[in-house]
């Protein structure tokens, strides 16, 4: 992927989770102490916590692939240095291992 399109995904990218968040945030400003919901024993205010934060390190590895750019590092391995393949950095353009590293850090 060539990083002038890479950079403009990713850009599009952090746009998009900096609105989700926002609107996470503005909705459920904080704790609301709600009732606990019998299956899951998890709040309101629980998941709408849990899902901003997947939404922030969404977005800090979105900004990390975008340093990366800037560095001259995109689409190398941050494992072994090796190329993260094409098909891997469409599909997800923040990706920062190539795959066998990502399963080494899972």
């Amino acid at each position: 992927m060539d990083t002038d399109a890479a950079r403009s995904r990713l850009e599009a990218m952090v746009d998009g989770l900096d609105r989700s968040i926002a609107i996470l945030r503005s909705e459920h400003p904080g704790r609301d102490g709600s009732a606990a919901d019998a299956g899951s024993g998890l709040t309101d205010s629980d998941r709408v916590e849990a899902a901003l934060e997947s939404l922030e390190r969404h977005r800090d590895a979105v900004t990390a692939a975008l340093a990366r750019i800037a560095a001259g590092t995109y689409g190398r391995c941050l494992g072994c240095g090796g190329p993260v393949p094409e098909g891997r950095l469409e599909a997800r353009p923040d990706a920062a291992r190539c795959l066998p590293c990502q399963e080494l850090c899972e």
